[in-house]
């Protein structure tokens, strides 16, 4: 990590020096074109908002804080050509973006509280709200959390007699093509949270989200085991990398 090639910078002073080390200018200042480039691009954000800007130079926005002193923009250019946009950097798993030259705690620290703030984000807008009436907000919800995830997981969110969510649970993690999940679990569960309904949510790594054999056998058995408890179960959703599938709008349920 030590070659001065390196895309960055000295890491904040709360994080062990893993990143490529830094030789100021003698005056200790910002060079002049990397503090011009920086409010600039700062402006245009301020005035136009993230629509002003391409992925890369928003990925330079965040990069700016863990590197202070160093162009960033060849690192952002490198995480985008391996992660292929802004939300699959910032939601990449540690260990792959710990792999990538020039990337340390620093840098990790603030990709992850990107990633954090837009989960609690799109989170309030459907937690303790109505969810049939802003099905919209709930898909986005489930897309942002779930979508850009290398390996499969389970949820379940649990409404109440109005359909207002009062849980968002994950019930299992799987592999790259598997996650295993137990009907029995998920209505002992809605019964202990005094639910009247659930929606399955589960993510395919693959990016297609067509149902697989497994899935659909799955759904019937927690569908069956739900209306024995006088449940209803309005959908399963499959996110994949661009798009979702509903079980209800395709005929599944």
């Amino acid at each position: 990590m030590s070659d001065p090639r390196s895309f960055s910078d000295r890491p904040l002073p709360l994080f062990d020096a893993d990143e490529a080390p830094v030789t100021p200018l003698p005056s200790g200042k910002v060079p002049s074109y990397i503090g011009d480039h920086r409010k600039r691009l700062r402006a245009r954000f301020l005035a136009g908002g993230a629509d002003a800007l391409p992925d890369y130079e928003m990925l330079e926005l965040v990069l700016f804080r863990a590197i202070p002193r160093r162009d960033v923009k060849p690192l952002a250019h490198k995480l985008m050509e391996t992660f292929g946009d802004f939300n699959g950097v910032v939601s990449a798993p540690l260990p792959r973006l710990q792999e990538v030259s020039g990337v340390g705690d620093a840098i990790v620290t603030e990709l992850k509280i990107v990633e954090a703030a837009a989960h609690r984000l799109a989170r309030s807008r459907v937690m303790q709200r109505h969810v049939l009436s802003g099905w919209d907000a709930l898909v986005d919800y489930c897309h942002t959390t779930m979508a850009h995830r290398d390996t499969e997981q389970f949820r379940v969110l649990y409404l109440d007699t109005k359909n207002t969510l009062i849980a968002d649970e994950t019930q299992a993690q799987g592999t790259v093509n598997h996650v295993p999940v137990y009907p029995r679990e998920v209505a002992k569960r809605a019964l202990e949270l005094n639910a009247s309904a659930l929606i399955l949510v589960h993510n395919h790594p693959s990016g297609d989200p067509t149902p697989s054999d497994s899935d659909i056998t799955m759904t019937h058995q927690i569908n069956t085991a739900a209306q024995a408890l006088g449940l209803t179960l309005h959908d399963h959703l499959i996110v994949g990398k661009s798009r979702e599938l509903s079980f209800r709008s395709e005929g599944y349920l």
